[in-house]
């Protein structure tokens, strides 16, 4: 079994900043792709960004790129930078582990964190 707990969200200004963390867990996500995915309110949870168990290769939602960037320090910790946030980057952030390939779809992720909530208002 793997447990994921993200950290990092809160209430920010357009513009801002946000370092979402997520920390792995029971058994070892180092040869897992983890990825981010997010739910705003009325919404479907949508894909942001998928990093591979190597953390060479990485993908984006086109919403997330040039704006956002996703690292991993391979054995328990995956992280999401986010520079530039708008209102419409407000959703519940969520973390997820696959033994797959790096993917955007949520089907392929087998574990998911309790997500945290990123709040871009004035």
């Amino acid at each position: 079994q793997v447990q994921l707990v993200e950290s990092g969200g809160g209430s920010v200004q357009p513009g801002g900043s946000l370092r979402l963390s997520c920390a792995a867990s029971g058994r070892t996500v180092s040869s897992y792709s983890m990825a981010w995915f997010r739910q705003a309110p009325g919404k479907e949870r949508e894909f942001v960004a998928t990093i591979s168990w190597s953390g060479r290769t990485t993908y984006y939602a086109d919403s997330a790129k040039g704006r956002f960037t996703i690292s991993r320090d391979n054995d328990k910790n995956t992280y999401l930078q986010m520079n530039s946030l708008g209102p419409e980057d407000t959703a519940v952030y969520y973390c997820a582990a696959s033994p797959y390939s790096s993917t955007q779809y949520a089907r392929n992720y087998n574990y998911w964190g309790q997500g945290t909530q990123v709040t871009v208002s004035s």
